[in-house]
């Protein structure tokens, strides 16, 4: 559709409305013209002022570009003379260390103390392999008369070697102050470098002064290969570096007459006339410079200076504006038009269109009707999609407390059976004590018939030690079903721990008639662990071994204890019939035992005691060659 104006060659094509806003079928229809008395006065106007606007836009939007352009030069300008200052400072420090190190150097002063031609000839091929390691031009040695007595270019015509440089304010500098920095033309090989020079001492009297040469060739050649000219000039304005070798020795600047004469006299930059660099100050901007290049015209440049950390050198960069300038005024210029031809175009449409406000107000109040009636069943949708997840949450929550109240149940009859497992095993783990308690009355009754009181109370202490290692056994199998180590551990002399399952298990290893061997079981040897668990450990393992050798001829059982790293290892081994595959496979499980009376939870017990005081209980076994097992317990190092 086309909507025509009374002007025929001007029409606007209709914005067509988004589906979600059509009108309705009865909504009344927006007119199909455009008619305004006065129509053509009113867009020569419109067409004067667009014309004006589209102007200033283009003269303000070329200077706001040229602005933004040099800024932005100007920025890119500072990150590049910060980074090539760090790369130039970088090199400096990396050559001046060079110097300081070759004066800490004993062959150096050796050959400068003793004057030993063999000694100069060797630095000859110490400073030659130096000065190509490290990029160095030329590395000298100079006696306290000046005069150069081993070079790294000993073997090239213009070697350094016999010659004078007394003259030289490096070796001046150095010899008067023990350090200097000198930049200059070489008087030799008429190529500019930074002198680096260093005194050497001894006694209070000068040695001599170790020189480095540093040429910045592949410093101005990084630097050519980007187009903005660069270079660096001394505290006179001299032109020292550039990426331009016409600019070279070229001053930045104005030099008095004084000074002129005086760079001139010392030779420090050879003939060079010392003519003014093609570069001066603009005053259209601060930092603005216009330079000569050869073979171009004159151009602007932002100009940016940045000193040389440790040097009385600084650094400057031109950064070409011209063409950036250019570029960002064409494109602002373009962005601009755009910007004032699309608000022309807009303000055209809402003049074109304003006829037919009234209908599109129409419209837009159906559609918006129609938009607030769909918003409000969605919304009426989401509403029960949210009360419906609401209650699928709360049936879930109920569901997992449900189930978490089911496993806490699970988890506490499992307990509880296996509770009930241990405790069964009470009986058997507090039998030995048992019996050498009613032995121990046996005795007291005995002695007390012959009137030996003394013994009787001796035997008397003895069942109250026993009664109450009953009650640290019972304490144990309690700890052994909540899997926690309640125990203090301590250094257990090891002998002691042995003597007291002995104890327990003696009588019973001499009524078999069992062979006891003790091996290494020393006073010193002592153990991480606490005293009644693990003779609760040795009297299981004792009491094993014991009822293994029933059938066995020639009955033994032996103990032994060695260090083993910062481990100490104790053996109990029988001579028995060993254990079979069936129960060593579930060797370490409650109730598994080859015993027509046992219970199956000694070893259990054992087991987590061990592994309570951080160590490790191991069996060895085998058909007809008994059972060793081996306790690992942590050395206590007293």
């Amino acid at each position: 559709m086309v909507l025509v104006c009374e002007n025929p060659h001007i029409a606007f094509p209709s914005v067509a409305m988004s589906s979600s806003f059509a009108p309705r079928p009865d909504a009344p229809s927006a007119s199909p013209s455009f008619r305004v008395p006065g129509h053509g006065r009113a867009w020569a106007c419109f067409v004067l002022i667009g014309a004006a606007l589209l102007a200033a836009a283009l003269w303000a939007a070329g200077g706001i570009g040229r602005e933004q352009a040099y800024a932005e030069v100007a920025a890119a300008a500072r990150n590049a003379a910060a980074l090539k200052v760090a790369l130039l400072t970088a090199e400096l420090d990396k050559q001046r260390s060079l110097p300081f190190v070759l004066a800490q150097d004993s062959e150096v002063r050796a050959a400068l103390a003793t004057g030993d031609p063999a000694r100069y000839g060797a630095l000859n091929l110490k400073f030659e392999a130096l000065s190509r390691d490290t990029g160095a031009a030329v590395i000298y040695l100079l006696d306290p008369r000046g005069v150069s007595m081993a070079a790294s270019n000993w073997n090239q015509p213009t070697s350094f070697v016999g010659s004078d440089y007394a003259f030289r304010p490096y070796f001046q500098g150095a010899a008067h102050a023990g350090q200097a920095e000198y930049f200059a033309l070489g008087n030799v090989s008429n190529h500019p470098g930074l002198y680096l020079s260093r005194q050497l001492e001894q006694d209070g009297r000068t040695l001599g002064v170790v020189v480095v040469k540093v040429e910045f060739d592949g410093v101005e050649a990084g630097w050519r290969r980007f187009p903005d000219p660069v270079f660096v000039t001394d505290e006179h304005g001299v032109v020292l570096l550039s990426s331009r070798d016409d600019w070279r020795f070229q001053v930045y600047g104005t030099l008095s007459a004084a000074q002129r004469d005086a760079l001139r006299t010392s030779l420090q930059f050879g003939d060079a006339p010392l003519a003014s660099l093609p570069v001066q100050a603009a005053s259209d901007r601060p930092g603005q410079v216009v330079a000569s290049l050869p073979g171009q015209a004159v151009q602007e440049f932002v100009h940016v200076q940045e000193p040389v950390p440790g040097t009385p050198w600084q650094f400057h960069l031109l950064g070409a504006t011209r063409e950036a300038m250019a570029r960002a005024a064409a494109s602002a210029r373009v962005a601009a038009a755009l910007l004032v031809l699309c608000a022309l175009f807009v303000a055209g449409i809402w003049l074109h269109r304003r006829h037919r406000a009234h209908d599109l107000v129409l419209a837009q109040a159906a559609a918006r009707q129609e938009l607030e009636s769909r918003v409000a069943a969605r919304t009426g949708e989401l509403r029960a999609a949210n009360d419906q997840l609401r209650a699928e949450m709360e049936d879930r929550r109920r569901a997992e407390a449900e189930l978490h109240k089911l496993q806490e149940e699970l988890v506490q009859a499992n307990k509880l059976a296996f509770l009930g497992q241990i405790t069964a095993g009470v009986a058997h783990e507090i039998n030995q004590p048992v019996a050498a308690i009613r032995s121990y009355a046996d005795n007291s009754a005995a002695y007390l018939d012959r009137g030996n009181v003394e013994r009787a109370r001796g035997n008397m202490a003895s069942i109250a030690a026993l009664t109450q290692r009953i009650g640290v056994i019972t304490d144990e199998l309690r700890t052994f079903s909540r899997k926690s180590s309640g125990a203090s551990s301590g250094p257990v002399p090891v002998a002691a721990v042995v003597d007291g399952a002995l104890t327990l298990v003696g009588a019973q290893m001499r009524r078999h008639g069992i062979a006891l061997e003790r091996a290494g079981i020393g006073d010193g040897l002592a153990v991480r662990a606490e005293r009644v668990r693990l003779e609760q450990v040795l009297v299981n393992l004792l009491q094993n071994a014991i009822e293994a050798l029933e059938q066995t001829p020639g009955p033994r059982i032996w103990i032994r204890a060695v260090r083993d790293a910062d481990q100490v290892a104790i053996e109990v081994g029988d001579n028995g019939p060993g254990l079979p595959d069936s129960v060593m496979a579930a060797l370490y499980t409650p109730f598994v035992t080859t015993k027509p009376r046992g219970l199956g939870l000694g070893l259990v017990i054992s087991r987590d005691i061990v592994a309570d005081f951080g160590g490790t209980l191991s069996v060895q076994t085998g058909p007809g060659r008994g059972a060793c097992f081996t306790i690992r317990l942590p050395e206590a190092v007293s």
